[in-house]
């Protein structure tokens, strides 16, 4: 039978906006615990240079997690290396259950559990993951200045994603297995009007071919889905742009959502559809999925659960004045 605890602020994930609501809930003395997850530091721990996170020209990204679960530590936040399975919004102290049997109870929760991008699943592509296989190209594409690329999928993500790398790769190759993309009208003719961009049309990607010493990419083999024929198309980086899936399941039956599964907060805040449950980062960012937003979000999450405790902590006064 394992331990109870019980926290005033639970937060659950360790990324960008776990760490962030983590160092603002601590210096508000709401002693929070962060219990960090299946993957401690989040996304950027499979990324390698980070170019884009301020005050930094370039860090290592497992550095800056590592950098991040330091500072929280040091405003005071418990960090736990457990992984929530089952959380119970339905009544508060709201309770979360780790894989370790702990118990935790809280009165508020901050849900920071991130999203991933979604991955072909060929081995080749775990092979070069983080030399010459990205699935963000405004994290990775300033590395393929003058060089040629492959942008694998054929909705927004991938149409954005392969105008994004025209900013930098000499060609960019849009793969789709279809013979039409599923993006906005508008984005798909920016990207016929791009002299820099070719459209493959019936492919799906095979094999992702590359050296091992140093480890890189040097092509992708794709099959025609019509003809069963193969063929290779040589690139230097290659982008998996097929969506994202946001880390949803543990409320996915106890909150509102929406976007394919991101949590709903309310405009301009991070209230979710249950009273002092509060969602930040990747979890509900469909639209920019960055660490910078991921921390002001999470900053965001701390300062209103901090606000609505005040709130409850004051209800029992005011009524007891009326």
């Amino acid at each position: 039978m394992g331990d109870t605890r019980h926290t005033r602020l639970l937060i659950i994930g360790s990324g960008p906006a776990g760490y962030t609501a983590a160092v603002y809930a601590s210096r508000a003395m709401l002693n929070p615990v962060l219990v960090q997850g299946i993957q401690p530091g989040g996304q950027l721990t499979i990324t390698t240079e980070v170019e884009n996170w301020p005050g930094d020209t370039e860090v290592q990204g497992p550095d800056l997690m590592v950098r991040m679960e330091a500072h929280a530590k040091a405003m005071g936040t418990e960090i736990i290396g457990d992984i929530i399975t089952t959380l119970d919004l339905s009544r508060r102290p709201f309770t979360a259950v780790g894989d370790s049997g702990t118990t935790y109870t809280a009165d508020a929760v901050v849900l920071a559990t991130g999203a991933q991008a979604k991955w072909l699943g060929i081995p080749t592509e775990e092979k070069f993951k983080g030399f010459g296989v990205s699935a963000c190209a405004t994290c990775d594409g300033f590395f393929y200045r003058g060089r040629e690329v492959v942008v694998v999928g054929g909705g927004n993500t991938a149409v954005e994603e392969a105008l994004f790398l025209t900013n930098f790769a000499t060609k960019v190759t849009l793969v789709h297995r279809r013979d039409e993309l599923r993006c906005e009208k508008i984005l798909e003719h920016r990207l016929r009007a791009n002299p820099k961009v070719e459209l493959v049309w019936n492919k799906t990607i095979e094999e992702i071919l590359g050296t091992d010493a140093p480890a890189g990419v040097t092509g992708v083999r794709v099959k025609d889905t019509r003809t069963g024929e193969e063929s290779v198309i040589p690139c230097d980086g290659f982008f998996v742009a097929i969506g994202h899936a946001p880390a949803s399941e543990l409320v996915k039956d106890q909150l509102e959502l929406h976007h394919g599964g991101y949590v709903k907060v309310e405009p301009g805040s991070t209230r979710t559809s249950i009273p002092g449950v509060f969602a930040a980062g990747d979890l509900t960012d469909h639209t920019y999925r960055q660490a910078v937003t991921s921390a002001g979000m999470g900053c965001m999450a701390a300062l209103d659960a901090e606000h609505w405790l005040q709130e409850q902590a004051a209800a029992p006064e005011v009524k007891a004045a009326e």
